[in-house]
C-alpha cells in the first residue's frame, strides 16, 4: 500500500466535535504536527472529511 504524510495546517478550535475527533484519530495533536500512515480507504475517508484542516502528500 501507498503511504501518505498528513500535516495539520489549521486549528481545530471552533470546529465540530466530529471534526475534532477525526483529527485526533488521525494522530494529529497540534498545528504543524505530521504523521505517516498507510493510505487505506478508512484513512482516506477521514482525510476527506477534514481536508480543509490538513495537507496531504504522497510518499
Amino acid at each position: 500500500m501507498k503511504k501518505i504524510k498528513i500535516t495539520q495546517v489549521k486549528s481545530i478550535i471552533d470546529r465540530s466535535e466530529r471534526q475534532k475527533r477525526t483529527v485526533e484519530a488521525l494522530g494529529l495533536r497540534k498545528i504543524n504536527s505530521t504523521v505517516e500512515v498507510e493510505a487505506t480507504p478508512q484513512i482516506l475517508g477521514m482525510v476527506r472529511k477534514v481536508n480543509h484542516l490538513v495537507k496531504v502528500e504522497e510518499i
